[in-house]
């Protein structure tokens, strides 16, 4: 088995987004592990040219970590709709446009559902990915995935989380991303011998913290 690389000292959080870097802060805090933002730090956001999440994960996590000379962490995610033939998936962000309206792109999946006449008890099922890709300055990467399952829901309801997350209720829940707390969307209790993970984004950094991160 490879030997996965340990993620020490401090990182770039590969992102713009506000809420990406914020549940990614809350999930290293416990490792010790000082993150700091490419918006922070200033640095452009590379063209997302990849076919797949793990490869514009990657193109960002390369290009902060070459840019710093740093580790870079870097999530790429996206909601895929079954009836959508998995759409937006990797246009997730796109959809919303550059002022990034979330509301504009999540009625925007209403109206594709509509045309293809899926009404709320048609085959609303979807799930969210993300991959999360480290990548160190000499080319070094590692990769870790999840998901989670659920339906998409009209009208959107909640006001938590970010993005498409008010109209996402995950698998054996009768609230959505929206209505649920942070903590109850990606706390993990390390504490347990086998620590679970409800959103996708936690249980990516699940596999992460196995392979490459140790407790402060």
């Amino acid at each position: 088995m490879t030997m996965r690389r340990p993620l020490t000292g401090k990182v770039v959080i590969a992102t713009h987004n506000a809420g990406k870097l914020r549940e990614m802060q809350e999930l290293l805090g416990p490792f010790g592990v000082e993150a700091v933002s490419a918006g922070e730090l200033g640095l452009p956001e590379p063209a997302e040219t990849g076919h797949m999440f793990a490869e514009n994960a990657a193109i960002k996590a390369h290009a902060a970590a070459r840019t710093t000379g740093l580790p870079a962490l870097s999530d790429d995610s996206g909601l895929c709709v079954d009836a959508l033939d998995g759409a937006p998936g990797l246009f997730t962000a796109d959809w919303a446009g550059p002022a990034k309206d979330f509301p504009a792109a999540m009625g925007r999946v209403e109206r594709e559902l509509q045309k293809r006449g899926i009404a709320e008890n048609g085959n609303r099922k979807a799930h969210f990915v993300s991959a999360l890709v480290i990548a160190w300055p000499d080319g070094h990467e590692e990769l870790f995935e999840g998901r989670v399952f659920g339906q998409v829901v009209w009208p959107p309801r909640g006001t938590e989380g970010f993005g498409y997350d008010p109209m996402f209720q995950p698998d054996g829940f009768d609230r959505t991303f929206g209505e649920l707390s942070r903590e109850e969307k990606h706390g993990i209790d390390w504490s347990k011998p086998e620590p679970k993970a409800l959103s996708h984004r936690a249980r990516a950094f699940l596999s992460l913290a196995a392979g490459c991160l140790r407790r402060a």
